[in-house]
């Protein structure tokens, strides 16, 4: 059991991960405007699907590179901290083992570059 994402739990985990993790991000006036215009059920998806690709887990995400993804939407720096923090408190949330949670919020701190001021 090496990969992360058979670590953190698998898809079972992460499906209850991304559910909360979109529930704190809707109820957050800072960037529920994000999403504003988003088709939420093919956003879980991606989003589940890129998560789970960045986890090691299954090669499943379909969708475009990080910085076209955002292109436009001009993301600053404190917007991608707030949803990083939302996402590593519905890992705690769902019982994912802290030193797990912290490798995984790892590789997405590593996606910054490529999500801000696009």
């Amino acid at each position: 059991m090496s990969a992360l994402y058979e670590k953190i739990g698998g898809q079972a985990t992460l499906d209850k991960v991304v559910d909360d993790l979109y529930k704190r991000i809707l109820a957050d006036n800072t960037v529920n405007t994000f999403f504003a215009k988003t088709d939420m059920a093919k956003q879980r998806a991606h989003f589940t699907a890129f998560v789970a690709q960045l986890l090691e887990g299954p090669k499943q995400y379909a969708g475009r590179p990080m910085d076209k993804t955002h292109a436009g939407m001009n993301l600053q720096p404190q917007h991608f901290d707030t949803i990083a923090k939302h996402l590593s408190d519905a890992m705690a949330a769902s019982g994912v083992p802290a030193a797990d949670a912290s490798a995984a919020m790892a590789r997405v701190a590593n996606l910054k570059g490529a999500i801000v001021n696009k």
